[in-house]
């Protein structure tokens, strides 16, 4: 696409308001991309408030359209919901050599790549913090000074350290079994190492950073007192123990006296039937600090 080219993709109406899918070129990332939005019926009277989801491994920006039900919400409580893709995307856009799930293509982890190849494209960090969050201002009825953030697993991960790192750009935070501690993980490592390199000898040296457990550790008051946090991890979650360290979030914020609500749900695995069962609670949640 040319530079500054925005093209609609769909439009469908869902609940009184629009939801939306484009495509545009991307400075950060040097590709084009997708993304999909929510405008809920209030927009088309005034400007509305905003939630950005991003969404976890394999994913793109319509998992959670098609799958999460969110729309009746967001229309309940007038709130635009943006969906970013995962990772850069084009045939020249470097992919995992082993074509495996974790790492490369849908696997951006919301950072900045530093090492070769990636860091040529995979620049996710300032493209959900800065570049799409200005496109999505000026193209759309929506409050860019009104924004929250959530997502799932690697986009949990990629919501909590993005808000904890930009306390004043976001009103909340929410995250349905994200990953805490990229660097106590196996998928973390891979993403990290692969995105970021060792970091001069000391292996995780520029990794802390992503690390919403290392985040939380250093986090100082302001952020503590204007940061509201709430996670949703199901105990029947199959990556619970391996890759996600729910319970070394909850004892790092309990030893920072850090306030966060985080909520083990019997029964509930890593799935949409998850998101589905809950995003109500996660949207009203942002809601109270969003109005």
């Amino acid at each position: 696409m040319a530079d500054g080219t925005v093209e609609e993709i769909s439009c469908n109406l869902s609940f009184g308001g629009k939801q939306l899918r484009y495509r545009h070129r991307s400075e950060v990332l040097d590709c084009d991309m997708n993304f999909s939005i929510y405008l809920p019926p209030q927009a088309d009277v005034a400007p509305v408030p905003v939630l950005y989801w991003l969404s976890g491994l394999t994913c793109t920006d319509e998992n959670f359209v098609h799958k999460a039900g969110a729309q009746r919400y967001a229309a309940e409580n007038g709130i635009a919901i943006v969906c970013p893709d995962t990772s850069p995307r084009g045939e020249l856009i470097p992919d995992d050599p082993e074509g495996a799930y974790d790492f490369g293509l849908g696997a951006g982890f919301y950072v900045n790549a530093t090492a070769m190849p990636w860091s040529k494209n995979y620049h996710m960090y300032d493209y959900v913090v800065d570049e799409l969050p200005a496109l999505v201002s000026s193209m759309f009825p929506v409050n860019g000074h009104k924004m929250s953030i959530s997502g799932h697993s690697m986009g949990g991960h990629g919501a909590l350290t993005i808000a904890l790192k930009n306390s004043n750009r976001y009103q909340s935070v929410s995250a349905f079994s994200p990953i805490c501690s990229p660097i106590n993980c196996p998928w973390g490592q891979k993403a990290l190492l692969g995105y970021l390199g060792s970091g001069s000898g000391n292996e995780t040296g520029s990794w802390s950073e992503h690390d919403t457990v290392e985040l939380v550790k250093s986090a100082d008051i302001g952020v503590k007192a204007s940061m509201p946090v709430l996670i949703d991890q199901g105990e029947a979650d199959n990556f619970l123990v391996d890759q996600l360290n729910t319970q070394l979030l909850i004892d790092t914020a309990k030893q920072a006296d850090f306030p966060m609500q985080v909520r083990f749900q019997v029964g509930y695995d890593h799935s949409y039937f998850f998101i589905a069962t809950l995003i109500e609670e996660h949207i009203v949640f942002h809601a109270k600090f969003l109005h």
